[in-house]
């Protein structure tokens, strides 16, 4: 008996969000869809978080993923694109959550890892090699939408064996793993 999952990746960001879709087939990826959420154009913060929120729910109820990946920021130098990043990385962590959705966080490194073999892969490496692992046809012009497709395809390859990525499997889990976080 073959067992079949779908798997969404998110690279959450505020300027774009980018997105893509896997099927697993036993052991076989298919390639189901990849897009990204144009966000530059607003200005309001608080507007683009409900726009990835919206947009992640609506990924979700059309085609009922099975689990979600999420890109973790990475800790860079600037504490306010930091937090930016963080808010749009819980919002669709939350919308996820919100479907009971089992989500988990990857951090860049090891996306391009599984899927390069090399944690210092451009974002072009990653665009070729998933190319090349699922058959693409072309590649999108902006390289988010890639990244959040390499978020899924890193998660099929680490199915089983969670290292070095957080997962929750709802809001109990979440805050069961964040308790420090938590007021009481």
């Amino acid at each position: 008996m073959k067992t079949e999952k779908i798997i969404l990746g998110v690279d959450p960001g505020t300027s774009i969000m980018g997105f893509g879709i896997i099927k697993v087939v036993g052991k076989k990826m298919e390639f189901v869809q990849m897009n990204e959420l144009i966000l530059k154009k607003y200005d309001n913060h608080y507007i683009k978080l409900k726009l990835i929120f919206e947009r992640t729910i609506e990924l979700i109820d059309t085609y009922h993923p099975d689990e979600i990946a999420l890109e973790a920021p990475f800790f860079g130098k600037n504490v306010q694109s930091m937090l930016k990043l963080g808010r749009a990385q819980g919002v669709a962590m939350a919308a996820a959550l919100s479907r009971d959705i089992p989500v988990t966080e990857y951090a860049p490194l090891k996306i391009k890892m599984a899927i390069t073999g090399s944690g210092k892969a451009s974002k072009e490496q990653v665009a070729l090699m998933l190319k090349s692992l699922l058959n693409l046809k072309t590649l999108p012009k902006n390289l988010d939408a890639t990244d959040g497709l390499a978020a899924a395809v890193c998660h099929h390859y680490n199915s089983g064996k969670v290292i070095g990525g957080k997962n929750y499997t709802g809001w109990a889990s979440f805050v069961k793993q964040n308790e420090k976080r938590v007021k009481k």
